[in-house]
């Protein structure tokens, strides 16, 4: 067992349901990992949503500035950030016919959103940006603002769309500059390559 003692409290600031904690040690279990530790993150992937992991890791793994915690009977191991941006989280596990996986629930918000345009162009692009492109199964994401620069990212149906210049310079782009006049510029950060024009799929 990890023998660093736990940093902070005798708890994470997140809380696991039964249902998610029974699994976690079924895992560890089944994959005979007594000795290791689950590495929990919460990494900001838009200025709306987190990008979460969950993986066991042995204690070489461990970095100066971890967080160690005991968590119902397994060790949970957090970064800085993660600390914070976990703050009165809950991990589920769900076991469905359309999803089988760990699922968070967490009322944080990353950083971004705390900038006013930033927020007010992640709300103009949740209620009409959006729906707008929900049609053709596509969606915009607010990846970063700074600068007077807004940064998204196309997905979905928009992802590798052969229109994604006309759609963004035509529609998106002038609809943010016509609402909020502090975005001097728009820059789409997408990787269109990587797909085959899925907008027509």
């Amino acid at each position: 067992m990890l023998t660093r003692p736990p940093s902070g409290p005798a708890a994470p600031p997140f809380r696991f349901t039964p249902e998610a904690a029974a699994k976690v040690r079924q895992v560890q279990a089944d994959q005979k990992l007594d000795d290791a530790a689950l590495r929990v993150s919460a990494v900001p992937e838009t200025a709306a949503t987190f990008q979460y992991g969950l993986r066991f890791i042995s204690e070489t793994d461990l970095k100066l500035d971890d967080q160690v915690f005991d968590a119902d009977g397994f060790v949970v191991i957090l970064d800085p950030q993660s600390v914070l941006h976990l703050q009165g989280a809950t991990v589920d596990y769900v076991d469905t016919l359309g999803f089988s996986g760990f699922r968070f629930d967490n009322p944080n918000k990353p950083p971004l959103l705390e900038d006013p345009v930033a927020a007010r162009l992640q709300e103009l692009i949740d209620e009409e940006v959006n729906p707008g492109l929900a049609g053709h199964g596509g969606r915009v994401l607010l990846v970063d603002y700074k600068d007077a620069r807004a940064f998204l990212r196309f997905a979905g149906g928009c992802h590798g769309c052969s229109q994604v210049d006309l759609t963004l310079k035509d529609g998106v782009e002038r609809l943010i500059h016509e609402k909020i006049p502090e975005v001097a510029e728009v820059i789409d950060v997408t990787d269109h390559g990587a797909g085959e024009n899925p907008y027509y799929r």
